[in-house]
């Protein structure tokens, strides 16, 4: 059964399509500059909807010999070729079709056309993103976040790849739709290049910040342990909730045979998969079993701690060795 980010990235897939062909019809028919720049932008997003899908299958495989994390972390860098195709096929169309309109300006024609299709787009968009964002809202309702700081720390990054594209879409029909209107009221042109620049400037806007995110996530950036690393906003790193953490700081303390934390990491190794190292110092006068028997409680308290946590690494410092 589809979960529902595969749910959510289908229905954009769909409407990306619709309205990708829909917009490359108006700009051949009108000759506007505005509507070829929404419609690369909303082609690569079908193409980035295509890799998120693979990167769903992917990802979900079982772990194996070879990867005994599992396959999770594939999904960070399928999402990072998603984002690449928005800068590459989206973005440099557009500003490229923008620029070229400035400098030489064309003629556009049957406006009414543009504005039908823009509509329509608009309505589909509206659509998709009404469901990103109630998912993402429903994720933040549940870790008292807003919105817009869970869409950054979310380990899902198909969820924000639709999340931040949908929201793309909706502004560059607006860009779109202001730039045919003073085009028309004014006879220039010029509104329309200016309107492809700014849907260009836009995407590598949010190709960049897509791109950072499965960056970070990939190379395994987000460890977590009191602080975050110099330069980086300790509200803007932390995608594990501060409270869950101060749980796990709490359980480990008050477990039987603990006597200190040495240190503490977690860094996600798919989304919603947290995999848990901590080193204790532990009581020295415990035996062997006593040993083995705290450390499967620790593994197993653990998980009953967070629904995030997919695998614990307990080792005890201070303690006789394990048989």
């Amino acid at each position: 059964m589809p979960n529902e980010s595969t749910r959510t990235v289908w229905l954009a897939l769909a409407v990306d399509l619709g309205i990708g062909l829909a917009n490359a019809g108006a700009a051949i028919l009108t000759g506007s500059v505005a509507m070829a720049a929404e419609a690369s932008h909303s082609l690569a997003d079908v193409a980035t909807g295509v890799i998120l899908v693979v990167a769903q299958h992917r990802s979900t495989r079982d772990r194996d010999d070879q990867h005994p994390l599992g396959y999770g972390r594939e999904i960070y860098f399928w999402t990072l070729l998603a984002a690449l195709s928005v800068l590459v096929a989206g973005a440099v169309f557009s500003l490229r079709e923008g620029i070229e309109e400035l400098i030489h300006p064309s003629v556009t024609s049957r406006f009414a056309v543009a504005y039908v299709v823009l509509a329509i787009s608009v309505a589909l968009d509206l659509i998709s993103f009404r469901r990103s964002a109630g998912q993402m809202s429903n994720q933040a309702r549940r870790r008292n976040l807003s919105l817009l700081s869970q869409s950054k720390m979310t380990s899902d990054p198909s969820l924000r790849n639709v999340f931040v594209q949908d929201a793309v879409s909706v502004s560059g029909d607006v860009m779109a739709f202001a730039g045919l209107g003073l085009n028309q009221i004014t006879g220039s042109s010029i509104p329309q290049g200016i309107a492809a620049v700014l849907i260009g400037l836009l995407l590598i806007r949010a190709g960049l910040r897509l791109v950072h995110r499965s960056h970070d996530f990939l190379v395994g950036a987000w460890l977590l342990n009191s602080s975050a690393p110099p330069g980086r906003d300790a509200d803007d790193f932390h995608p594990f909730q501060p409270n869950d953490e101060e749980g796990l700081r709490t359980f480990l303390l008050g477990y039987p045979g603990v006597t200190a934390i040495r240190e503490l990491l977690l860094t996600f190794v798919g989304p919603g998969r947290v995999w848990v190292i901590v080193h204790l110092e532990i009581d020295n006068s415990l035996r062997g079993d006593q040993v083995a028997s705290l450390v499967r409680g620790i593994d197993s308290g653990l998980r009953h701690e967070s629904e995030y946590i997919y695998r614990v690494d307990v080792v005890p410092i201070g303690a006789k060795a394990l048989p």
